[in-house]
C-alpha cells in the first residue's frame, strides 16, 4: 500500500509558472534574480495559505540554481536543486518564530549568519510568523536585519503585518499576497482531478473553492476530504452533504414563494432548513448573498461579479428577468435589519419567521401600488359621450371665456357704442341689459352639455359683471 500524501503537499508548486493567483509578485521576483537586484530581506505577508512560504521557497532554490532556464526557473538538475528537492540543503535556513520566539533563538540566528555557505551563492533565512517574536526579539534582530553579511538573505512571513513594529517593516521589501480568487481555485482543482483520475462536477469544485475562502491550502485539504466521502466521484449533493452548506435550491424556492407571496411555504422551507441543522442567522446572511447575486444579475457589466458555477449562473439569470430592482431593494433592507436585530431578539425563530412574512407581503405591495396608480390614471383616460360631444363642437362656438376674458381691457363689442347720457346709473339695470345680449349665447351652450351649467352659470355672471363695470366707467366719465 502506497504512502498517501496530502494534496498541499504532493501538489506544493515546483516553479514559479506554478504558483496560482501570485502573478505580479512572481513577476518582480523572477526580474529581481535575472537583473541581480536582490534585496537583503523581504517581508511576504497576506492570508493564509496563498503561496507565501511556497514562494520563500522557490525564491531560495532559484538564487541558489547553479542552471537556471531562460524563464528563470530551476533546473532541478543541479546539485543545490537536488538537495533542496530532498530537503537536506545547508543554504536554506526554516526558523518558526511562533515556537522561537524568544531573544536567545534571534542570538543564535545571529550566530548562523556569520557562517558562509559550504556550496551555492546565498545563506537564505525564511522566517515564518514572524509577528510572533516578542517585542526584545525583534530589536536584537534589527542591527543584523540592518547590516547583514552579503552572503544573507532574510525573507519574513506572517499574516499579521500591522503587528510588526515599524523598524523592521523599513528594512524590508514588503510583497502582499492576494486571495485566490474562485475562478483560480477552480481551475486548480480541475487539473488535479484530472490527474488523480477523479470525476467532478464543476459547480461541485466551485463551492469547495468558495469555503476555501481564498486559501488553496484549505482548498486542497477539502478537496481530500470530499475524495474520500464521495470515493472519488466529486458531485455537488456530495459536497454540500459533506461540508454542511445550505443547497442554493432552497434560496430560489424561497424567491419564488416571495414573488408569489404564499407565506405558507416560505414557513415551511425555514423549518425544514432548522430540521436539517442549519443555524438561522447564517440562513439569514445566504438568503441575503442570493438576492446580491440576483442583483448582479440585472445588468450585463455587473454580472462578472457572481461568483458560482456556469449551471448556476444559467439558474440566477432566469430568476433575475422576474425580479424587480424595487423588490431586490427592499428585500435586502428588510434582511438587513433581521441580522442587525438576531442577536438581541428574545425568540430568533420568530424574529426571522416575521422577515419571511414581511418578505412575501413586498409583492403584494407593489401589486397595490400599481393597481392604485391604474385605477387613479382611468378617470383621465375615460371621457363621457356628452364631454365628447362638447370637445368636438368647441372649434366652432368657442367658451365665453375665451372669448372674453376675465381681466379685460377694452369693452366688449356689445358694449363698446355709446351709451346715452343720463344723469343717475343704476348697476342692477346695467346688469339686466347685460344679460339680455347675451341670452341667445347661453341658451345653446346650456343645451349642448347641461352637466357644466353650474361651472357656465358661474362664468357668464363674471361676464356680466365686467360689462355692467365698464359701462358704469364710461357713465361716470360722461358725467364728469
Amino acid at each position: 500500500m502506497n504512502e498517501f500524501v496530502v494534496s498541499a503537499r504532493k501538489y506544493r508548486p515546483a516553479t514559479f509558472d506554478s504558483v496560482v493567483g501570485q502573478a505580479s509578485i512572481v513577476t518582480t521576483l523572477k526580474n529581481a534574480i535575472k537583473n541581480n537586484h536582490l534585496a537583503q530581506a523581504y517581508l511576504f505577508c497576506g492570508p493564509r495559505g496563498v503561496g507565501k512560504t511556497t514562494c520563500a521557497r522557490l525564491l531560495a532554490k532559484a538564487i541558489n540554481c547553479e542552471h537556471l532556464s531562460p524563464s528563470v526557473e530551476p533546473c532541478n538538475a543541479c546539485e543545490s536543486c537536488i538537495s533542496f528537492n530532498e530537503q537536506r540543503s545547508f543554504n536554506i535556513h526554516e526558523l518558526d518564530a511562533a515556537s522561537n520566539n524568544s531573544v536567545e533563538d534571534i542570538r543564535l540566528l545571529t550566530e548562523k549568519v556569520r557562517i558562509p555557505p559550504q556550496t551555492g551563492k546565498y545563506s537564505v533565512f525564511i522566517i515564518d510568523e514572524v509577528h510572533m517574536l516578542s517585542a526584545s526579539a525583534f530589536n536584537a534582530f534589527l542591527k543584523t536585519l540592518e547590516e547583514p553579511p552579503a552572503h544573507a538573505i532574510f525573507i519574513l512571513a506572517t499574516t499579521e503585518k500591522h503587528k510588526i513594529i515599524p523598524t523592521i517593516l523599513s528594512r524590508c521589501q514588503i510583497f502582499d499576497f492576494n486571495r485566490i480568487t474562485t475562478e483560480d481555485i477552480s481551475r486548480y482543482l480541475a487539473s488535479i482531478a484530472e490527474k488523480e483520475n477523479i470525476r467532478y462536477e464543476p459547480d461541485a469544485l466551485t463551492i469547495i473553492a468558495q469555503k476555501a475562502d481564498g486559501a488553496m491550502r484549505d482548498a486542497l485539504s477539502i478537496f481530500d476530504q470530499v475524495v474520500s466521502f464521495s470515493d472519488n466521484h466529486i458531485t455537488y449533493k456530495k459536497v454540500i452533504e459533506n461540508l454542511n452548506v445550505l443547497d442554493y435550491d432552497y434560496y430560489f424556492r424561497l424567491v419564488e414563494h416571495f414573488l408569489s407571496g404564499n407565506y405558507r411555504e416560505a414557513l415551511l422551507i425555514f423549518n425544514e432548513i432548522l430540521l436539517e441543522g442549519f443555524d438561522a442567522h447564517n440562513f439569514i446572511v445566504g438568503l441575503a448573498n442570493h438576492l446580491r447575486d440576483l442583483l448582479v444579475c440585472q445588468d450585463k457589466n455587473t454580472i462578472r461579479l457572481l461568483d458560482v458555477g456556469e449551471q448556476m449562473r444559467e439558474r440566477y439569470l432566469q430568476q433575475a428577468k422576474v425580479c424587480s430592482d424595487k423588490f431586490i431593494f427592499e428585500a435586502l433592507a428588510v434582511l438587513n435589519q433581521c441580522d442587525i436585530h438576531f442577536k438581541s431578539a428574545r425568540n430568533q425563530r420568530l424574529h426571522v419567521e416575521i422577515t419571511l412574512l414581511q418578505l412575501c407581503r413586498l409583492c403584494r405591495k407593489e401589486e397595490k401600488e400599481q393597481e392604485n396608480t391604474n385605477a387613479s390614471a382611468e378617470p383621465s383616460l375615460k371621457a363621457s359621450p356628452q364631454t365628447n360631444k362638447v370637445a368636438a363642437e368647441k372649434p366652432v362656438s368657442p367658451s365665453p371665456k375665451k372669448e372674453i376674458p376675465v381681466s379685460q381691457s377694452n369693452p366688449s363689442p356689445a358694449s363698446s357704442a355709446k351709451p346715452p347720457v343720463v344723469k343717475s346709473f343704476s348697476l342692477k339695470d346695467a346688469l339686466k341689459e347685460t344679460a339680455k345680449t347675451d341670452d341667445n349665447k347661453t341658451e345653446k351652450e346650456e343645451e349642448t352639455n347641461p352637466d357644466d351649467e353650474s361651472e357656465k352659470a358661474e362664468d357668464i355672471d363674471i361676464e356680466k359683471f365686467n360689462q355692467a363695470f365698464q359701462e358704469f366707467l364710461d357713465t361716470l366719465k360722461n358725467e364728469n
